[in-house]
């Protein structure tokens, strides 16, 4: 069950999205959320002269504690229309320490939801959503930054390669599967080469035994890659949701992301629920 859901708010100028999306999971899911703000601490550029007017670290500081403000009142109106139990928590952090700070909190919650980085200043949102994906311990929906619309899961796409990770958001996602409409069981036919077995079949059967209405599908990668053959799938079937595994690895402190998982958060134009 999903009943405790934590979200990392936007704190952009234009509000973001990542807000809205989550308290539509959680008012789908009846569950409590808590939406976290952060202020994060003034980035003080190296100057010539080694020296940067107080006013200038002050004034960006207020910015940052404005903008963390305006996210919290946001999600705490969302929150009150939606009727649900809710706790905003605002916090301080450095840029650099926010995606750890995050993803620590996220263990003591069953799903996190974040938000996708932009192509141009999207270094914090980027470390959230990897920290949490690996460090967390807990499923992670990531939300486009396109994203406009709430929670839909009228065709959800489950990516299933057979390994540990895309086994372990399936059975993550389940309460959200159970909801809905369609499930599609993607396999990418040139990604592993299991040409012993019929390729989800099993894991077919497995979500039918659940109540689940599954359509197996096997596209083949021909001369792509496997992100962009299920980025293609998405796009050509109205796809709504999707569940996968996350790959990657951390190395000294440094997220190392498999080749599909980096691909998808890229240039994904769903959300996605992730499992590491």
């Amino acid at each position: 069950m999903i009943k405790d859901i934590v979200v990392s708010l936007s704190v952009r100028e234009d509000g973001g999205n990542v807000g809205d999306y989550a308290v539509s999971v959680a008012e789908a899911l009846d569950a409590h959320i808590t939406g976290i703000a952060f202020v994060f601490d003034p980035i003080v550029p190296v100057s010539g002269t080694g020296y940067i007017p107080p006013e200038v670290i002050d004034t960006q500081l207020a910015d940052n504690q404005a903008a963390a403000k305006t996210a919290i009142e946001r999600f705490a109106a969302a929150t009150s229309r939606a009727g649900l139990s809710a706790e905003p928590v605002t916090l301080s952090a450095s840029a650099a320490g926010a995606g750890d700070q995050f993803a620590r909190i996220a263990r003591r919650f069953d799903l996190a939801i974040v938000g996708q980085a932009e192509p141009e200043g999207g270094t914090v949102e980027e470390l959230i959503a990897e920290s949490t994906l690996f460090q967390s311990g807990r499923p992670v929906i990531v939300v486009p930054y396109i994203q406009k619309a709430p929670l839909k899961l009228d065709r959800v796409m489950v990516g299933w390669d057979g390994g540990h990770q895309a086994a372990r958001a399936i059975g993550d996602a389940m309460p959200l599967l159970a909801k809905a409409g369609k499930v599609e069981l993607v396999i990418v036919t040139n990604e592993r080469g299991k040409q012993d077995e019929i390729e989800g079949a099993d894991m077919g059967q497995h979500l039918a035994r659940h109540g689940l209405k599954i359509d197996v599908k096997r596209i083949a990668g021909g001369n792509i890659d496997v992100a962009d053959a299920l980025l293609s799938h998405v796009a050509d079937n109205g796809t709504d949701f999707i569940v996968m595994g996350g790959y990657g690895h951390s190395r000294l402190r440094e997220f190392v992301l498999g080749g599909v998982t980096h691909s998808i958060l890229k240039s994904m134009t769903v959300p996605a629920l992730m499992a590491h």
